[in-house]
Order: C-alpha cells, then sequence, then structure tokens
C-alpha cells in the first residue's frame, strides 16, 4: 500500500512543492541556522564527513563554500555507500566515532537498527517535500537520482529509441543491452521500478519476457557503465542516473538519456552519527548543505538539487518540469523489498 501511494503521488508531490516554492519564494526568506548553533559549531572547530560524493565535483567545493560562510574546515573521507554503513557501524561498536556526518544511497534502516546514527531537527530539512526526508528525523535527502536508459547516439538512431517498457522487448535489443549486476543502481533497481510500476504479477511477466533479451552484466560504477556505452563498447544501458548523462552530453559525447515511464527516483541522504566528536559542527553543516546556498553547489557540480526551490542545470531532469512520471523509492521501500528484488534479479537474469 506505501508502495502504491508513492507510486500514484511521487511525480505530483515534486510538482506541487515547486509550485509552492515558486510563488513563496518573494516572500519566504531561506532557512538560516540558528546563532546558537554557530557559536557551538565554530568552538569545536572542524567537521568529518563520510561520502561517497565525488570530492573534485561537489565535496571540495561544498567543504569551500561552508568553510568560506563559518570558518569551519571540513575534513572528508570517499568511499562508496556501503562501505560509509560499514565503517559507522564498526567505529559505533568499538565506541570511538570519528565522523560527524554521512551521505550514504543505501543502508539507513542498518544504521538506525545499530544506533549508529541519531534524530536531528533541521530548519533547512522542514522546507523539503514529506517524500525527501525521514517523518522520525533520522536522513534527509541531500541530492536525487532518476534513472533511466541511455543510448549511444552514434549507434542508435532517434527513431529507434525505445519509448515504453514493452519496446525493450524487441528482438533489435537483443543482446544490445547493458546494466550492473544485481544493484540498485542496476538490475535490481530495474526489477523494483517495474515491479512497483507495473504490480507484482504482470511485472513478473514483463520480467520473464526481459530475461529473454540477453541483458549484459557488469560490476562496475554507473559512472564507468555509462562511459563504456559513450565509448561504443554498448548500445545502451538500461539504467543509469540521468544528471551524469547530461553532465556528459553537455561535454560532447554521443549520448542521451531516454526518460521510460515511470522512472525511478531516488536520492540520496545525510544525517548525523551518534557519536560524533562534533555534533554541533555536524549539524551545522547538515542545515548548509540542506539549505539553498548549499543546494546550490551540488546544482553547479551538475547533480540534482533536492530542495524543490533549487532547480537542476537541466530543468528536463526531473519531473516537474520534464514532464515524466517516477516511482519514488524511499530507504523505507528499498529495506522493504530490496531482498525480493535481487531475488528476482538473480533468478531471471544470470
Amino acid at each position: 500500500m506505501l508502495v502504491a501511494a508513492f507510486r500514484a503521488s511521487a511525480w505530483r508531490l515534486v510538482f506541487a512543492a515547486a509550485l509552492v516554492a515558486f510563488f513563496a519564494r518573494e516572500t519566504v526568506h531561506a532557512a538560516e541556522a540558528s546563532p546558537t548553533l554557530i557559536a557551538a559549531a565554530k568552538k569545536e572547530g572542524r567537521v568529518v564527513l563520510y561520502t561517497p560524493l565525488i570530492v573534485d565535483q561537489v565535496v571540495r567545493p561544498l567543504a569551500a563554500a561552508f568553510r568560506a560562510k563559518y570558518g569551519i574546515p571540513v575534513e572528508f573521507a570517499r568511499m562508496d555507500s556501503n562501505s560509509v554503513v560499514l565503517r559507522i557501524t564498526t567505529e559505533h561498536r568499538a565506541g570511538r566515532g570519528a565522523a560527524d556526518v554521512f551521505t550514504t544511497t543505501l543502508g539507513l534502516e542498518a544504521l538506525i537498527a545499530s544506533k549508529s546514527i541519531r534524530k536531528f531537527q533541521s530548519v533547512s530539512a522542514a522546507e523539503l517535500p514529506a517524500g525527501y526526508k525521514d517523518p522520525n528525523g533520522y536522513w534527509a535527502s541531500v541530492r536525487l537520482h532518476v534513472f533511466g536508459p541511455a543510448v549511444n547516439t552514434d549507434l542508435v538512431k532517434p527513431a529507434d529509441y525505445p519509448k515504453t517498457y514493452e519496446d525493450l522487448l524487441s528482438p533489435k535489443w537483443t543482446g544490445k543491452m547493458v546494466w550492473r549486476r544485481n544493484d540498485l543502481t542496476g538490475a535490481s533497481g530495474f526489477v523494483g521500478n517495474v515491479l512497483i510500476g507495473m504490480g507484482e504479477e504482470k511485472g513478473m511477466q514483463y520480467l520473464r519476457k526481459l530475461a529473454a533479451q540477453k541483458i549484459i552484466q557488469v560490476t562496475i560504477s554507473d559512472r564507468a557503465l555509462l562511459d563504456q556505452v559513450i565509448a561504443g563498447e554498448y548500445a545502451m544501458t538500461t539504467v543509469v542516473t540521468n544528471h551524469n548523462v547530461e553532465i556528459s552530453r553537455k561535454q560532447g559525447a554521443p549520448v542521451a538519456w531516454i526518460p521510460l515511464e515511470p522512472a525511478m527516483m531516488s536520492s540520496e541522504q545525510i544525517g548525523l552519527t551518534t557519536l560524533g566528536p562534533h555534533p554541533n559542527a555536524g549539524l551545522l553543516f547538515v542545515e548548509y548543505a540542506l539549505s539553498r546556498e548549499g543546494q546550490t553547489v551540488f546544482q553547479k557540480a551538475g547533480y540534482i538539487p533536492a530542495h524543490p526551490a533549487v532547480p537542476p542545470l537541466d530543468p528536463k531532469l526531473v519531473p516537474s518540469t520534464g514532464g515524466f512520471k517516477v516511482n519514488l523509492v524511499t530507504p523505507e521501500i528499498v529495506e522493504k523489498n530490496r531482498k525480493h528484488w535481487d531475488d528476482v534479479a538473480q533468478q531471471l537474469f544470470r
């Protein structure tokens, strides 16, 4: 029931939030951190961040902007989301937390269950739509991901672009599609999006047909897979982040993103560790990253900001201005369904 509700309303929620933000922009000021929090954060003197975000693209610019505003340096360690979760839980069990702040694209429920992360209240998070933040206060979305197919435009003509999921069943695509093996940004995520969008029975019927298409499976990163499509090693990937496609397209790469409906939308979450040695500086960093000012750093990096008042550089990347529907997949939905999605992907796509 929860999945169905998100499926039916996610794109309308984003559109409505954007409209509210637009009409309120002239009368409502951006959320500001309290002077008390700022003073306490400055006294602590630094922030430590664990994140899978790309360092040169956004971590350094965000850290520099935060330090310029508050005079507080940010130390960071980059690792994938699985490693972020493992390191935080390991440090928590040892009773000596090093990180104050983290971002991740998965593993929130495990962090909450282990009590490795804590609840927080944020004036900046209050400006986010309901689906972009935890009602219990453990996390908020710092940026969005929209997933869909991408094609090499040198190998695929516009007339041959798939327009529906059924088009992926065409014989011309047999053996020519690629995705990441058993990953939320690959096979498992595609399976989940289909089952949410079509329902379990029809979705499974579709996936069994798709399995006959002999989709190529790889175990590389989302960015590396896109680079292989750009290089012409594959004609199309069925699942990739659309902002990365747009970044490459603007740089002249022969690639285009295709918004099959419904596309899958998820987020990168930001939160605070329980044992962080700089709790006030950590909260101030979260406030800044979620604020309109901080979100413009993500915007300039080519990402999709979570804040509805800060649009992506290309408005076609989000449903409210791109004119396509999405299934909003929250950490709670992933937690309840991930094993099933993984099992289906492993059984049907070997």
